[in-house]
């Protein structure tokens, strides 16, 4: 593919991203953990991926803190899914890898370079004393950020974290106002994981204008995507699930044969043909 070639599909993956959250039906953004599990959930028809970094963190043998992958690791990681497959691809890019506004433009600017739509920025600081950055902080982040993206000349869904609920501060109010901050400074989506209930979701989506992420691997047993589209939510993101369902299963077989010295659980493994069709289709 020519320079000019690459660059007109960048644009248009970009603006098919982009278009995604405009409709009014929410879409599921799957969170593939490497080249294998992106072909696999692109064959079966979802319209853009994003990375997770805790399941591309567990695949590395790595654990999940701030820190533990790095930026050039995880952008590496991020390039060889976009190369994988033809679809949009959005990044869990941490914190931005760095504390200052500048770090977290120049993640931006380089998130942009290897082709990626879009990239998601979260208000985690890394240190347990002081989980989440203050709030000015926070914002200013997420302007450098959104300063980054409107230097570009394709469209770029920067997505704004605000953490508080996964680090033990169920503190609504607060949260709301970081949304709102991330908003007014250009963030295209927003998104506050871990959010108790239906009730608290939909406040959240009526109080903002830009679409809203959940994801649907943290909470919320049993609710569907229907109840999750009445709620106002555009976007659902699966996050480290489908790694863990993929490690949970395997853990659960192992288990069962150290103990009973049965082979059953091979039974529900995937077949070879089944496997390898869907990863030659993409």
């Amino acid at each position: 593919m020519n320079i000019w070639a690459e660059a007109a599909n960048l644009s248009e993956k970009a603006e098919k991203f982009k278009a995604l959250h405009q409709g009014d039906k929410a879409f599921v953004l799957p969170n593939p953990w490497d080249i294998g599990s992106a072909k696999m959930l692109a064959a079966l028809g979802f319209e853009a991926l994003a990375t997770t970094s805790a399941g591309f963190a567990f695949s590395s043998g790595k654990g999940t803190s701030i820190g533990e992958i790095s930026r050039r690791e995880a952008l590496d990681h991020a390039a060889e899914i976009i190369a994988a497959i033809p679809l949009p691809v959005s990044a869990d890019l941490e914190n931005g890898y760095g504390d200052a506004p500048e770090t977290v433009a120049e993640t931006v600017r380089l998130a942009a370079e290897i082709g990626l739509a879009g990239c998601t920025i979260e208000d985690t600081t890394g240190d347990r004393d002081n989980p989440i950055y203050d709030r000015t902080l926070a914002i200013e982040r997420i302007a450098a950020a959104a300063e980054a993206v409107a230097k570009l000349d394709r469209p770029f869904m920067l997505t704004a974290r605000a953490e508080n609920y996964l680090f033990g501060r169920p503190d609504f109010d607060d949260t709301l106002a970081r949304l709102k901050g991330y908003e007014a400074v250009g963030a295209d989506v927003l998104y506050a994981p871990g959010l108790p209930d239906l009730e608290t979701i939909s406040e959240v989506c009526c109080s903002v204008s830009r679409p809203v992420n959940v994801v649907a691997g943290i909470g919320l047993p049993g609710v569907t995507l229907v109840e999750l589209e009445k709620a106002g939510v555009r976007r659902i993101s699966a996050g480290s699930a489908f790694a863990r369902i993929a490690y949970g299963a395997m853990i659960d077989a192992a288990t069962e044969i150290q103990k009973t010295g049965s082979f059953a659980p091979f039974k529900s493994a995937a077949s070879f043909t089944s496997l390898e069709r869907l990863i030659k289709s993409v």
